[in-house]
């Protein structure tokens, strides 16, 4: 008997334990805690009790939270209060979240195609300090979004632009006359705009960010206002105007030291600031994940206030494929690291680093053992060979929430010329990953349609690129205004098609992909940023352009670039407007291959 208890038990702990690793732990939270789509009721208050009492319970298991189909309504009342420092957004706080997910390791959530729709002013979705979370077949949208868009009735030259705002906007003239639009708990007097065509909703053509002078506007009916001192010559009846502000307070789903998190099939439909925000992650997989409009019938014309996707500080591999970017007024994808910016020097082995850009701060920046490079901000040369920190700690905070100053220690000397005295920055560099951005539809957008700034191999294939209206790729790095890093040293652009891109002029937008490191004294720089010895550099091959203008390619400061075997037509689509009227132009580059393109190429080398 006492044989059989021993063997029993011991099925009984190899069942629990293959359970725990293997099979998960299936929640239907319908049934479990009562939230149910489709009633119109708040889930807000519900939601968050549900993922606090699973992590309590079932953290550490493999756990599965299946929604129903339908719509969930999320409301900002009894929603979880965080403080949050989001890197590139508005460090406005606290925040109100729908979904926080914080400190909850292997948990899945299947959306079941379901919609989150969010209300007044929040954060969708967290996931904080987590690993191996997966969310999948889930829409994310606003009742009411913080940008609205004027479809234009009429241009008068004398009497000013009449307009219709549609019937989900909540518009009003405020005491300053001018238009304000609000919701619950929230309002904003857009300022800015950019234009789209009425029926292909791309950007305009020339156009770009315009100003929508909303000040002594008319009503004439509820959707209807005239605006008497706004007054272009582009603007056409017909055209769409999307009416914006420029803050950026929350992403749609925001992700944060977490491990091997995984989107697949969730699609962003609006966020007023990006679709998708991660920094300090490792290991990001995003599959058919879509900041998209909602299908050729959805009567609007905007998805996210800023990128669709961003990377800040991230190591390990991001991958993103097969998802569908549109109508975001930023870029599809960015992936960067932070400079710091050395502010105090108090031994050979000690600076004081700082966080500049008022978007960025107040999270981790490294930690011991990381390595580093330190880089002359007016020239973008590295100073010294790679160090490494043997300690940070805050130097304005107590922790490194909200934090914008450390102090760092090296493991080896910081070489003499480094001081406060000029602009030198510090770059993390194991906080670098490797890319693949792989076949994803990128369309209608402002701004640009990629960036990229890693010293890990990336790849970019099979993407298309479909009148982005400004640069489609560009690989950047600045220590100097946005202090984003950083140098790109081994970089695979392949089996891309672009079309008519680079319709508006944007910062960085010099050709259709443009190599555009900021250097402030490009002359004094005696090695040039990006690629270098060693290094593969950056490849780009086998695509097919149809252009309107001629810049196809603009390289800036690269030690090895090869452009070969790509396809190359010119249309007359549009008139081509651009300063740069080579198909090439190279700058301060070195070792740089052109062959086999099916057109011959104008170059200019400066």
């Amino acid at each position: 008997m006492r044989l059989f208890k021993a063997i029993a038990s011991a099925a009984l702990m190899l069942t629990a334990s293959v359970c725990a690793a293997g099979n998960p732990v299936i929640i239907n939270i319908d049934k479990t805690y009562g939230i149910k789509p489709g009633n119109g009721k708040s889930v807000t208050a519900k939601m968050g009790k549900a993922l606090n009492d699973i992590r309590q319970k079932y953290n550490g298991r493999n756990v599965k939270i299946v929604l129903a189909p339908g719509r969930y309504d999320f409301y900002p009342d009894k929603s979880a209060n965080r403080t949050y420092f989001i890197s590139n957004h508005d460090q406005d706080n606290p925040k109100n979240v729908g979904m926080p997910i914080e400190g909850i390791d292997s948990l899945e959530i299947e959306g079941n195609g379901a919609d989150l729709i969010f209300h007044g002013r929040m954060l969708p979705i967290s996931v904080i300090n987590s690993r191996g979370v997966k969310i999948n077949n889930l829409h994310i949208d606003f009742a009411e979004p913080h940008i609205t868009q004027l479809t234009i009735l009429s241009n008068d030259p004398q009497k000013g632009i009449t307009f219709s705002v549609p019937e989900w906007a909540r518009t009003r003239i405020a005491d300053d006359t001018r238009l304000e639009l609000y919701g619950d708990g929230w309002s904003v007097k857009p300022g800015g705009g950019i234009p789209f065509e009425g029926d292909t909703k791309r950007v305009v053509y020339g156009t770009g960010d315009i100003s929508v002078p909303l000040d002594s506007v008319v009503r004439i009916d509820r959707q209807t206002y005239l605006a008497p001192r706004w007054r272009s010559k582009t603007i056409k009846p017909g055209m769409v105007v999307t009416a914006r502000s420029w803050g950026r307070p929350t992403p749609g789903i925001f992700l944060s030291e977490c491990t091997n998190p995984t989107l697949n099939g969730v699609s962003v439909h609006y966020a007023e600031g990006m679709g998708l925000l991660a920094q300090l992650c490792d290991s990001v997989t995003l599959t058919g994940f879509n900041v998209s409009l909602r299908g050729d019938n959805d009567p609007r014309y905007f998805t996210t206030q800023a990128d669709a996707t961003h990377f800040s500080g991230c190591k390990g591999k991001i991958t993103s494929t097969g998802g569908l970017y549109e109508g975001m007024m930023d870029d599809a994808i960015n992936i960067h690291g932070t400079y710091l910016k050395v502010v105090g020097r108090e031994d050979d082995k000690t600076l004081l680093g700082q966080y500049m850009h008022g978007q960025s701060y107040g999270f981790k920046w490294g930690e011991p053992g990381d390595s580093v490079n330190f880089i002359n901000s007016s020239t973008m040369e590295l100073l010294g060979s790679t160090n490494h920190i043997a300690a940070i700690s805050p130097v304005d905070k107590e922790t490194d929430l909200g934090a914008k100053v450390f102090r760092i220690t090296f493991t080896e000397a910081v070489p003499a010329e480094i001081n406060a005295d000029k602009t030198f920055g510090i770059e993390n560099l194991s906080w670098t990953p490797e890319v693949l951005f792989a076949d994803n539809i990128i369309r209608n957008n402002r701004a640009r349609g990629s960036l990229f700034s890693t010293p890990r191999t990336t790849i970019v294939e099979r993407n298309l690129f479909d009148h982005t209206s400004g640069t489609a790729i560009l690989l950047c790095g600045d220590c100097n205004g946005w202090f984003e890093t950083g140098a790109c040293r081994d970089v695979v652009i392949r089996d891309n098609r672009f079309i008519n891109a680079l319709t508006s002029l944007y910062q960085f937008t010099a050709a259709v992909i443009s190599i555009y490191p900021e250097i402030p004294d490009l002359e004094g720089q005696t090695t040039p940023f990006h690629g270098g010895k060693g290094y593969p550099g950056v490849v780009i091959e086998n695509n097919e352009f149809q252009m309107f203008d001629a810049p196809l390619l603009y390289a800036k400061s690269i030690d090895g670039l090869v452009f070969r075997n790509n396809r190359i037509s010119f249309n007359k689509d549009y008139p081509p407007f651009h300063y740069n009227k080579y198909n090439i132009r190279l700058e301060h580059t070195r070792n740089v291959t052109v062959e086999n393109n099916t057109t011959p190429l104008s170059t200019h080398i400066d």
